[in-house]
């Protein structure tokens, strides 16, 4: 009876997370977020790596393609570790939108920093996309997705130019 009961814990505990209200599935894993976003302005990428679920998939406009998996992660986001400096970021317009195990918040982020002259400046503008699953009682992150807010594009390109018939 104990091993099944232990067998069906962790079924029980993702359950009761999928079946949260979607306010309180909201409020929770806008507070993942942003705990992850105050420790990776102080330069500790920990905190995002501690929401990220195994099977992650990532993309972000200085990645030449995917990353898959918690462990290409950490590897592609150690090199930051103690180098980011966020004084304070607007999480602007959070939204999730909440499906039985799987929620998918979106939002803009504004990073700012005190320059040396004492004024505020925005240092970076991003649009987010992170696609959560409840898993072993808690909202992991499967998915993310970062890109820039309205970025400077190049100039455009002919339709002729741009035609794999044409290459």
């Amino acid at each position: 009876m104990r091993t099944l009961m232990l067998l069906t814990l962790p079924v029980l505990v993702a359950a009761s997370c999928a079946s949260a209200s979607p306010e309180d599935a909201a409020a929770t894993i806008i507070a993942l977020e942003r705990g992850a976003l105050d420790r990776w302005g102080k330069g500790d990428p920990q905190g995002y790596l501690e929401i990220y679920a195994p099977e992650l998939t990532y993309f972000d406009p200085l990645q030449e393609k995917r990353i898959d998996g918690l462990d290409a992660m950490k590897e592609m986001i150690a090199p930051y570790t103690g180098k980011i400096r966020v004084d304070r970021f607007d999480m602007i317009d959070p939204k999730v939108q909440h499906h039985g195990d799987i929620a998918v918040l979106t939002f803009n982020l504004l990073s700012h920093r005190t320059q040396p002259d004492g004024r505020d400046a925005i240092v970076a503008r991003w649009n987010a996309t992170a696609v959560y699953r409840a898993m072993e009682g808690t909202w992991k992150s499967i998915h993310v997705h970062w890109s820039y807010i309205k970025p400077e594009l190049k100039a455009p390109v002919s339709e002729e130019a741009s035609s794999p018939v044409t290459r």
